[in-house]
């Protein structure tokens, strides 16, 4: 794992409150001929917690627009992260973007939910995504308010329902191996094995009894039409393992296996959302690659192949 040259904690109580002492606790990383990382803490007032962010700034520092970039149902908590398990610094080393990548919300679908929940606590990520966080980096980094966000595998889904509940927070959104239908009987079921089987949550605690309308809320198939404007890139593998997975040896059975199945559920449910655009008139760039379980391999690969579209709606 990359070391981190430096670590800073934040309040962002609300936008444009940053403490004057936290400045003076750790200086701003100067310019040079690479990216800087650095761990941020952002202090979250609707979750009374601390959030650790992994964030790249771009070489020369200056103003630049932010890519937010979500990971999967662990929520890097395990160590399983785009900033663990992929080159993304190397690959935004000539960028002029800062990429926040967020540490917490596993198992969370990174929403606010109803009540806390006796397994998972207190989740308010919607609110902190939308409107904590990126008060504390627009003051933090200077980043010129200009926003994208991406986010794989349970963040894939939860990516496209944030831009839903907050038009206008993203240029662009990048939905890479997820699902965006989350309502209904397959929806929910999908949801719920991701809360409640993989993380002993109780879902009716996030967005309610089955039959609560705000499950529909919190579709993307649902509410589609709020996406228009965006510029949307939606990717998923076939399931079908090739080398592009680049599984560790000794677990390529289970990985290969698992992987498969939740690939081509998420190749399935990229296509109905294709259709679904196209039936509302809705422009939006989808790639399927031909082969590739559920895998940082692939991963990585379809946040490249996104960021003709992503880069190019916020200038990066």
């Amino acid at each position: 794992m990359r070391t981190r040259p430096s670590r800073l904690r934040v309040l962002s109580i609300p936008a444009l409150m940053v403490l004057s002492l936290v400045w003076a606790l750790v200086a701003a990383p100067s310019a040079s001929a690479q990216s800087q990382i650095m761990r941020i803490d952002v202090y979250s007032p609707s979750m009374g917690r601390w959030i650790p962010n992994d964030v790249i700034t771009p070489a020369g520092g200056g103003s630049a627009p932010t890519f937010y970039l979500l990971t999967g149902i662990g929520g890097g908590t395990d160590g399983i992260s785009w900033f663990n398990n992929t080159n993304v610094r190397d690959f935004f080393d000539d960028k002029h973007v800062n990429v926040v990548m967020p540490v917490g919300g596993e198992y969370s679908m990174y929403t606010d939910w109803l009540a806390d929940d006796p397994v998972l606590g207190r989740n308010q990520w919607q609110t902190y995504l939308t409107r904590e966080l990126p008060a504390a980096i627009e003051s933090r980094l200077g980043a010129n308010g200009v926003n994208a966000i991406g986010g794989v595998s349970m963040a894939g889904s939860s990516v496209l329902d944030l831009a839903t509940q907050a038009p206008g927070m993203y240029r662009a959104v990048g939905s890479y191996s997820g699902c965006a239908n989350t309502s209904g009987v397959i929806g929910q079921a999908m949801v719920r094995s991701m809360v409640e089987l993989r993380g002993g949550g109780n879902a009716t605690n996030m967005w309610g009894s089955m039959i609560d309308p705000l499950w529909r809320v919190h579709d993307p198939m649902v509410n589609a039409e709020r996406l228009r404007g965006t510029a949307l890139f939606v990717s998923s593998g076939n399931g079908v393992p090739g080398p592009i997975d680049n599984h560790n040896p000794a677990l390529v059975v289970p990985q290969t296996i698992g992987g498969s199945v939740v690939e081509l559920v998420s190749g399935v449910c990229t296509g109905a959302f294709q259709a679904r655009l196209a039936s509302l008139g809705i422009p939006a760039t989808f790639h399927y690659v031909s082969q590739g379980s559920h895998s940082w391999g692939l991963f990585e690969s379809e946040l490249r192949e996104s960021w003709s579209v992503i880069g190019g709606a916020i200038g990066a």
